[in-house]
């Protein structure tokens, strides 16, 4: 099986980004781009973003989960502690995060160290889930290898009836990560291929040096 993909190209002409309209802190400009996707009608799940890691197998995997939160201090997403991911992050935390916005012509790559969230924080976002996906959390091992469908079914059956009429707790393998960045890379499309890159990298001082790459 062959296809050619060699003609497929598309002119991006929708905006350009300037250092001088680049704030000092890259989290300011985060937000203003993360706002303007999410309350565009052009962007679906503004917060799905690409979360790679080093697996223990010595392959870097990419996947991708939802932004639950961001601040000054980094970016938080949730999931299972004994997963793939989980066990890659625990050996190796420097991962990289990506978001792409191919209707606002925009890609955000974020380097960064990630580390496991406080139990509280963990505890307050797991009570705002539907019961439906806390019982997920419990009845899912993820990453491990199941005979079928059925199975799946018969575990999230089994904690139906274990949780019926009682709070459901989060399990100690579920919680978030905070990830905190030393690099921020945006990239805006233009035309020929002449994109603007504009990295912020963090600095010993903990200020934040701006640069413009080549594309």
């Amino acid at each position: 099986m062959s296809k050619d993909l060699s003609n497929y190209r598309k002119s991006y002409e929708k905006q350009e980004l300037l250092e001088s309209t680049c704030p000092e802190n890259p989290i300011e400009l985060f937000q203003t781009w993360f706002i303007n996707a999410d309350t565009s009608n052009m962007v679906d799940e503004s917060n799905a973003m690409t979360v790679s890691s080093i697996g223990l197998d010595g392959f870097p995997k990419s996947r991708v989960v939802l932004l639950k939160r961001f601040t000054w201090e980094g970016f938080i997403f949730y999931t299972n502690y004994n997963s793939e991911k989980g066990k890659a992050i625990a050996a190796n935390n420097n991962i990289c995060l990506s978001f792409f916005w191919p209707a606002l012509e925009q890609q955000i790559i974020i380097k960064g160290t990630a580390e496991i969230l406080a139990e509280n924080l963990s505890d307050g976002y797991f009570e705002s889930r539907p019961d439906g996906s806390k019982l997920g959390a419990w009845a899912s091992n993820q990453s491990a290898v199941v005979a079928s469908r059925e199975e799946l079914d018969t575990l999230l059956k089994t904690f139906e009836k274990k949780f019926e009429g009682q709070e459901i707790v989060r399990p100690k393998h579920w919680g978030g990560y905070l990830v905190k960045p030393i690099s921020i890379e945006f990239w805006q499309g233009r035309p020929n291929r002449m994109h603007d890159r504009i990295r912020y990298t963090l600095e010993e001082d903990f200020s934040w040096k701006k640069e413009r790459l080549a594309p």
